[in-house]
């Protein structure tokens, strides 16, 4: 009896599998499409130009993400800026540490508003996020907690969404109606993301879960640090460091994937939570927002396989087998090496290198720390060696997930955290998009396939 069901099953088994193989099959039969006529037809794909500058789809006030300057038509390679409203990421973050206090609120309310704060707005605003930090009643019971999932960032997207049902008025898209959503969710989100990963922990990883409740006078980065600890303790440099992350996350312009897609369904009307959740599931992929996991990846790899990473030469010699796909994942990639605008350098992954070091040193990741300086310092090299004339730098992910690990984060709040940071750029550049665009897009896509008359069910 047991065996003939086990057989049944088998069958079962087959019989997907052979229909799932023909349906790709005949996909695949049926829906290709060669780049070279993307080529021929001067289509820009990804909407970018063949020089690898992004296609010119808006105009924006909110930020600026130089890497090359422009000479006679030609992109020449530059040092990176990061520039929120007109001031630079540099200044911030050295105020920041100047003046030693958390910069990420003063960031939000520069991104939102278009302005530094005066003393008595930060501290407004600042009060106005603590007091939004808690979910509202029954939140985490019904949304959270009965429906755990096991990718934390498909939790928060479905938890941005479902906050549309606790909204009075959730389709106003007056400029009043949006700011009033927007500082909710800036607030609420790392409450409901350090919620889903409790459960997550309990359900999928067998572990306890501990719900804290926030506490008054704590930065974003504290909050986080004490509601995810179960026992809410964190030194003022972990938090410094964290917030200096939050900071370099906020925001960076209006053609990044999940800001873009922000824009996108913004164009078309829809409410808040539907942008919203629509730039989380952006921000997912692992070519946007999980960038950092695969840097991590990379760096066990190495420490794994190299003898020894204080040696440049086999450092350097392993990173050219990456490239050779003859190392690494078999991709060709060297991760946190690289980005779409950044050319000479990337002033995020500057700076995290620069305040992460000591951190380093504390906590005992001074090999791993080492071992990312090399990948950044020799990566170009060898860059240079193989793939010609192609200019790379360093991006913010080659040091974001070292971070993080070191300040005792899991790797499932990686790109979680990203979201949090990032919230505060989504939501200015919808405001932007509603209030000043107010133009649904839509790009063109041209029909490679004939026109052909209808066949009969029995002809065919």
């Amino acid at each position: 009896m047991i065996f003939m069901q086990w057989e049944k099953e088998q069958e079962q088994v087959r019989q997907e599998k052979w229909s799932m193989e023909y349906l790709c099959d005949t996909f695949r039969k049926n829906n290709y499409i060669d780049p070279e006529t993307c080529e021929r037809l001067g289509v820009k794909r990804g909407l970018r130009n063949p020089d690898g500058t992004g296609v010119l789809a808006g105009l924006t006030n909110i930020c600026d993400v130089v890497g090359y300057e422009m000479k006679d038509g030609v992109p020449m390679p530059a040092p990176g800026r990061l520039i929120y409203r007109g001031v630079d990421v540099n200044d911030l973050a050295k105020t920041a540490y100047e003046q030693d206090r958390f910069i990420f609120e003063e960031v939000i309310w520069l991104l939102l508003f278009g302005t530094l704060p005066t003393s008595q707005q930060l501290q407004m605003f600042t009060e106005m996020l603590e007091e939004s930090r808690e979910l509202p009643k029954g939140f985490a019971e019904d949304m959270i907690i009965k429906a755990p999932s096991a990718n934390i960032m498909n939790k928060m997207a479905r938890s941005v969404l479902a906050m549309y049902s606790y909204d009075d008025n959730p389709e106003d898209s007056s400029l009043e109606n949006i700011l009033r959503q927007s500082i909710r969710l800036i607030a609420s989100l790392p409450t409901m993301m350090v919620g889903a990963y409790q459960i997550k922990r309990r359900v999928f990883d067998r572990q306890s879960m501990y719900f804290h409740l926030p506490r008054p006078g704590e930065s974003t980065a504290e909050h986080i640090l004490s509601t995810y600890r179960s026992d809410q303790r964190y030194t003022h440099e972990e938090a410094k460091l964290l917030d200096l992350c939050l900071m370099l996350h906020a925001d960076h312009g209006g053609g990044n994937n999940s800001t873009f897609a922000c824009r996108v369904l913004s164009s078309s009307g829809t409410d808040t939570y539907a942008a919203l959740s629509a730039a989380i599931g952006s921000l997912k992929g692992p070519k946007h927002g999980g960038a950092n996991l695969k840097v991590m990846e990379q760096m066990d790899r190495m420490m794994h396989e190299i003898s020894d990473v204080y040696n440049d030469d086999e450092v350097a010699d392993y990173l050219r087998r990456v490239l050779l796909k003859q190392a690494g994942d078999g991709t060709g990639l060297i991760y946190g090496m690289g980005h779409a605008v950044y050319t000479i350098s990337d002033p995020r992954a500057q700076l995290l290198r620069s305040k992460a070091e000591h951190l380093a040193q504390v906590k005992g990741y001074e090999e791993e720390f080492h071992l990312l300086c090399a990948i950044e310092r020799l990566g170009q090299q060898v860059y240079s060696e193989i793939k010609g004339s192609k200019k790379v730098c360093a991006n913010v992910d080659l040091y974001s997930g070292l971070i993080y690990r070191m300040l005792g984060i899991s790797q499932d709040l990686f790109t979680p955290l990203f979201a949090i940071s990032r919230i505060p750029g989504w939501c200015a550049h919808r405001l932007e998009e509603v209030v000043f665009a107010n133009r649904i897009m839509r790009p063109a896509y041209k029909y490679l396939g004939d026109v052909h008359p209808y066949t009969l069910l029995e002809d065919r």
